[in-house]
């Protein structure tokens, strides 16, 4: 009983943290244009696999995006390497980059920040 009572609970919890996430997914022209004309908060990431800034910055966003107040909020992912159309539309030059919006319109842009702070800081500004 007590595993029944268990995987049921750790079952809800999932299902709960899903439901007060914001999504992170991979950058696609089609999925930017929905978001902006729904008005909906946006934080386009440039990164590369290789970046040692790049990964330093992965836990920080990861951790931000699970937080109830950034819920709403919609990561779009671009590879620094292979997304060069991408990265001329945003005029991004450098991987650890990152573009907020809301509502379409660019709000805050940060290029090599690894602080906590700095990144929710952008992150916010979309859901203000």
């Amino acid at each position: 009983m007590n595993l029944i009572k268990s995987t049921t609970l750790f079952a809800l919890s999932v299902i709960a943290s899903i439901a007060i996430a914001g999504e992170i997914k991979p950058y696609t022209q089609p999925d930017f244009d929905r978001l902006a004309q729904e008005g909906k908060p946006v934080v386009v990431d440039v990164s590369a696999t290789w970046c040692p800034t790049c990964k330093a910055q992965k836990p920080i966003i990861d951790g931000l995006m699970k937080q109830p107040a950034y819920k709403d909020v919609t990561l779009l992912t671009v590879d620094f390497d292979s997304e060069k159309p991408t990265l001329k539309k945003f005029k991004v030059s450098m991987q650890s980059t990152l573009v907020a919006f809301k509502g379409g319109k660019e709000v805050a842009r940060s290029a090599g920040d690894t602080t906590p702070e700095g990144l929710e800081g952008l992150i916010k500004k979309t859901v203000q």
